[in-house]
Order: structure tokens, then C-alpha cells, then sequence
């Protein structure tokens, strides 16, 4: 059974998700801002919450406070396919110099082994992307795929976690494997150099790297499961939530260290409505909740 919607990245920031999610959507056709939705009587206080899609793939937002920062442990990396795009080199170029305004490289754009033309680059808002020309020989991948950097503790994890993903979300196949060779010290051979797989149809990088990067996996970006009911949410949250203490409305930790979001689709349904009354019950609900509970939600949204 798939989703009810893709697995959807969710973004954190301090005060600029409005402002961030704008300019995202100005890089790339099929993008935009569906809905802004303020949360009231949070912790942080009055948090926009804003959904938006980029080349027709769903993201979220929040401003939230500076509890978090975004890191390259977790990047998107942007196809640009000759196959689909006559112009794929020219709009890579063309995204690089926009994202890369304000920002900063982080491994320069050029042509490397693995690429004709590729960049990583770190923008303005601290949010990394990888753009990188595909090649007409290999298999299609779609525009956006996350990628998951596994270094420090988690270094050497990247093939054990998209297997135990796989295991956990229906639809799931592996794609492509490249294992490190002798002589790539710090890295140990046979360690993920690059991999990809899909998780209910949607697509995802892992790669290790054992260099000293000085950061990990956090809650700046996390991503979003919209669950059914509430036997889909126990299903995801036993398999998912492995650090008691990371539980809170919805959000879990799982045993690599990556965050994620297990709602119910009553969530989205109520803030889409714009009813002001019903988002402010519902908010204080599962403001007090660890797992989500379906039936409480629902109780309090039909309060008078």
C-alpha cells in the first residue's frame, strides 16, 4: 500500500521558511507555495508553517526558533538529464549561480569522474544541494532525491540503513551500489561510496564517508510520513523510534539518527482548512502528544 502523499523532507529554520521556500520555487518550472498555515501557542511561539512543491515534489517548512541548524549530512541532489532537458547543462549552470549567491561550495562546479558537471553547494539559508549532469547511459532517477551523508558515528551505516528502510516502507527496491576500493583510507573498502534506493516509490542517496566532517544527522531536516490511520502510525513509530527522549508530536529518531515525522492525514486536512479554530485545538492536542493519537485529535477537533 503506498502513501498517502511521498515521504515529504520538512525543513526548520529560525525565521525564513516563507522567504526560503519563495526562492526555492524560483529556481525550477512546476514549483510553488500551496499553503501558509501559523501555529499558535507553540514553544517557539506563533510558527509559520508553510508547503510547497519544487519540480512537482512536496516540501515543508517551518519557522520554528534557532534550535536547529541545517548541515551537509543530509543535501538534495538535483538531476539534470540531457534525456528529458536539451537545455540539462545550461540549467545546472544557470541554478548553481543562484543558489551559490550568498552562499558557498562546497566541492566546486566541474567536471569530475563521476560527472561531467557537478557542484555541491551550500546556499544562503544554509540548506545543501548537490547538482549534478546526468548520464545518458544510466537509469533515470527523478529531479530531487535527498541524500543522506552517514560520517562519524554513523559512518559505515549507509548500506545497513536503506536495507532496514526498505524493510519498513512498502514499494521500497534498491538501485544503484558502489562500494569504496582498497586505498580509499579513511574509508574503509567495501564501505557505500554512493548508493540509491526508493522507499514507496520515492527515491533517496546514501553514501559513507569516514573523513572528519564534524557533523551528524539532526532535526533540521527530518521527513514527513502522512499516515491513514492509526495502525499505520504504531506501524512506522515501533519501526522508526529508537530515542525516547527525541518523541514529541509526532517526531521520532531513528537507530542512524535521522529524524522523522509520523502524522495522520487529518493533520494536513485541518490546516488546509484555514479554519482558525480548529488549527488551534488541534495544535494544542498534539502539542501534549509523544506518538500521535488519531482518536484524540479527532475528538479535539470536533470540540465546540
Amino acid at each position: 500500500m503506498s502513501l498517502v502523499q511521498p515521504i515529504t523532507p520538512h525543513l526548520w529554520y529560525d525565521k525564513e521558511a516563507r522567504e526560503a521556500a519563495d526562492f526555492y520555487c524560483s529556481l525550477f518550472p512546476n514549483s510553488g507555495v500551496t499553503s501558509v498555515t501559523t501555529l499558535s501557542g507553540t514553544p517557539s511561539g506563533d510558527c509559520d508553517v508553510v508547503s510547497f512543491v519544487l519540480a512537482g515534489h512536496p516540501f515543508m517548512a517551518i519557522s520554528a526558533g534557532p534550535h536547529f541548524k541545517f548541515n551537509p549530512s543530509i543535501s538534495f541532489m538535483l538531476h539534470f538529464d540531457p534525456r528529458v532537458d536539451a537545455h540539462a547543462r545550461e540549467n545546472l549552470d544557470a541554478a548553481w549561480g543562484k543558489l551559490v549567491e550568498g552562499g558557498k561550495a562546497l566541492m566546486d562546479i566541474g567536471e569530475y569522474p563521476f560527472s561531467q558537471r557537478y557542484g555541491w553547494v551550500q546556499d544562503r539559508y544554509g540548506l545543501s544541494w548537490q547538482l549534478i549532469l546526468a548520464k545518458p547511459e544510466g537509469e533515470p532517477r527523478p529531479f530531487i532525491m535527498p541524500s543522506l551523508l552517514f560520517t562519524g558515528e554513523a559512518a559505515g551505516k549507509a548500506e545497513q540503513a536503506a536495507e532496514y528502510w526498505r524493510s519498513v516502507f512498502d514499494g521500497s527496491q534498491a538501485g544503484a551500489l558502489a562500494r569504496y576500493p582498497e586505498g580509499s583510507s579513511p574509508d574503509k573498502p567495501g564501505t557505500v561510496m554512493y548508493s540509491d534506493f526508493a522507499l514507496d516509490d520515492d527515491w533517496f542517496v546514501a553514501m559513507d564517508s569516514a573523513h572528519a566532517h564534524g557533523f551528524a544527522f539532526n532535526e533540521a531536516i527530518s521527513f514527513l510520513i502522512t499516515c491513514r490511520d492509526q495502525a499505520e502510525i504504531d506501524r512506522y513509530w515501533q519501526a522508526l523510534s529508537h530515542v525516547p527522549q527525541a518523541e514529541q508530536c509526532g517526531w521520532c529518531k531513528d537507530k542512524f539518527g535521522v529524524a522523522w515525522q509520523i502524522t495522520s492525514s487529518l493533520v494536513e486536512e485541518v490546516m488546509q482548512s484555514g479554519d482558525r479554530a480548529r488549527i488551534d485545538r488541534l495544535t494544542a492536542a498534539f502539542l501534549k502528544m509523544k506518538k500521535i493519537d488519531v482518536a484524540a485529535l479527532e475528538q479535539a477537533v470536533r470540540a465546540d
